[in-house]
Order: structure tokens, then sequence, then C-alpha cells
């Protein structure tokens, strides 16, 4: 019998099985160690392509810089315009509204009619003086006229009694020596009492019409005196005009109409409602529509008025507008605030400004649909 080491035995199956795991292992080990030698050597391609595309983007963002370097844009802007409120000149109740709210109207349009029996009674009452100051001052003149003739007549009167007292004077004088120079029997005392009586009143009656005639005499001073009152009554009837404009300008107040094209907007009066002197009855919103952009202060270097500007809308992306600017206010917003900021008190902080700039519509607009006040608009202006 041989020994055990010589003996012979059948390998089993899990040895297989090990022995085989064993070379799949080496030949995937060599497998791996080819594959590195591979990835040590990628090749050009790759570097080439990266090439590309770092070039594609320093041309792109070389354009961009080409394309973008003179403008200037701001996300603060919105648009503007006049915005009137129309307001009451007179009191009482609103008896016709023919205007809707954001309705469209033209310039001189009614837009409320206000009762207007108290205006009327006022114009009425302001025509009837009117009437009375023109009589008044047609007879003034009826008077002057006569002046003219009367005056001169008084005084051709006064001095025709003038003459016929100086006549009586002289009678008198004469009757009175010749009672005196007679023999005192021939006459009687009654006589000579009657005769100096007589002289007394013929001197009486001749000072009266000296005076008369004194008066009579200042003809162009009663005629100015007339004329005077003339004057008077040409006043008193350009008073009465004045009193009846200003009731008839009353009663226009009672028609409020627009004062330019427009659109109806914050209406707050309804027909019956009694509105006073000065309340505010709607805002009027003209088309002319503007913008105004906030624009920071390191932003203006180079801009002036008449630059280009693109203007998009936030409301209507589609819609894109052209302007140019138009002015620079000369403060920043800060300094018009309610507020303005102390910057003499306290700690400082710079903070940069932001001053309005108002930028003009040259095209763009639809005429059917105009921009409300207020949108956000993204303004791109290329400065020069």
């Amino acid at each position: 019998m041989g020994t055990m080491a010589d003996q012979h035995y059948p390998a089993s199956e899990e040895d297989e099985n090990n022995q085989g795991g064993q070379n799949d292992a080496s030949q995937q080990a060599n497998n791996g160690n080819d594959n590195n030698g591979e990835r040590k050597r990628p090749g050009k391609k790759p570097l080439i392509i990266l090439a590309i595309i770092v070039v594609v983007m320093i041309i792109a963002a070389l354009i961009y810089w080409l394309m973008t370097h003179n403008q200037e844009t701001t996300d603060d802007a919105f648009t503007e315009g006049n915005a009137v409120t129309i307001a009451a000149k007179v009191s009482g109740y609103v008896t016709e509204l023919p205007v809707h709210d954001n309705q469209r109207v033209k310039k001189g349009d009614l837009l409320v009619r206000i009762d207007p029996r108290d205006s009327e009674a006022q114009r009425d009452q302001a025509k009837a003086q009117l009437g009375l100051a023109v009589a008044q001052l047609h007879q003034a003149q009826a008077q002057l006229d006569l002046s003219r003739v009367q005056y001169p007549a008084q005084r051709d009167q006064a001095l025709a009694q003038q003459a016929q007292a100086e006549a009586n004077l002289i009678n008198a004088e004469a009757d009175y020596r010749r009672q005196r120079g007679v023999d005192p029997r021939a006459t009687s005392q009654r006589n000579i009492d009657s005769a100096n009586a007589q002289l007394r009143s013929a001197k009486a009656q001749l000072a009266s019409a000296k005076a008369q005639v004194e008066v009579a005499s200042q003809v162009a001073l009663q005629i100015r005196q007339q004329q005077t009152n003339v004057e008077a009554r040409q006043q008193q009837v350009e008073q009465a005009k004045a009193q009846l404009n200003t009731a008839e300008l009353n009663l226009s107040y009672t028609e409020v109409r627009a004062p330019y094209d427009g659109f109806v907007t914050k209406r707050n009066v309804d027909p019956g409602t009694l509105v006073q002197a000065g309340s505010s009855l709607f805002s009027l919103v003209s088309p002319d529509i503007w913008i105004i952009a906030n624009f920071k202060e390191s932003q203006l270097e180079h801009m002036n008025p008449g630059d280009k500007v693109d203007i998009g809308v936030d409301a209507w992306p589609d819609l894109k507008l052209e302007g140019h600017v138009d002015s620079v206010q000369m403060g920043s917003g800060s300094r018009f605030s309610a507020f303005p900021a102390e910057n003499a008190t306290g700690n400082y902080v710079k903070i940069v400004q932001r001053v309005p700039v108002k930028i003009v519509i040259d095209k763009g607009l639809d005429p059917k649909k105009p921009l409300p006040l207020g949108l956000s608009v993204e303004p791109t202006v290329t400065v020069k």
C-alpha cells in the first residue's frame, strides 16, 4: 500500500470555483491596469472644445459690453401726466351728471350741472340794478344839457333884476331928496317917512339883486356840478355792469366743463348730491403721458437732454416705446421730500441719491390704449 501523501484524491467542486474566481480577479486587475493607462492619455479633443467655449464666451461678453457700455437703465421709473382736481365754485344740488368713471371727454364738454335757480335770480336782480343806473344816468345827462341853457338865462335874469333894483334905488333916492327939499309946510312927516322907507327898500333890493347876480354868474361851476353828477351816474352804471357780470359768471359756474381733453377718474359725486363751493368732484387725467425715471446720481455723468431712450412697459411687455431725455430735475428726490434728510446731524452714512429725469415719449403709443398714470416702466438711455 502506498502512503497517504502519495494518494490522489479528486478535487472538490468548491476548490474549482475558488480557483476560477482567482483567475477572473487576476484578469480584471489586468484589464484595470490597461484602462488606467488609457486615462492618463486623454488626447487633444477636449482641450480644443474647452478653448472654443472660452473664446465664444469672451466674444459674447465683448459684444455685450460694446452694445451696453453707453447705456443707462433703471427700474425706478413710472408713467406721469397732468391730473387736475375738478371742483365746484358754487354751492347747490347736482341736477345733471352726463359723464361716467374713466370716460374720455373733450375740452369744453359738460361734466356737471348744478341747480342754477339761485344764480339766475341774482342775475335778474343785477339786470334790474343796471337798468335803474342807466335811467339815472340818462336823467343826469338831460339835466346837464338843460343846465347849459338854464344857468346862462338865470344869470341874465339876475342882471336884469339888478338893473331894475338900481333904477328903483335911483327913483327912491330922488323921491327922498324931493321930500326932504321942499318946504315942510308943503309936505307931511308921513310922506317923508314913506320916502325914507322906499329908499331903504330899494337899497336892500339892489343888494339882493347883486347877490343873485354873483351866484348866477357862476355858470361854468354850476355846469361842472352837473357834469360831476353825470360822471357819478356813469360810475354807478359801471358798478351795476360789474355786478351783472359777476352774477352771470356765477351762473356759468353752475356748469362745470372740461378744461382740456382727458379721462374722468375718481368720481365722487352723483345726481342729487349737495356740493359746496370748493368741494372735489372728480379728477381729470390728460392723455399726454411722459416718463419720470429716478436714475442714480452716478448714472448722470454723460446723460444730456436729447439722448435717445428705449422704454419697456411692465404691464404690456410687447409694447416698445421710443423717446428722448427732456430734462434733469435740479435736485434729488430727497431734497424735495416732505421731510428732507438732515445730514448735518448724527452719524452720517453716505447713500446714493436718485435724481428724477423727465423722458418724453416720441412714438409707440396707441391712441386707443393710453397708458394709465403710475405704471412701472424700464427706460434705457443711450448716452453719448
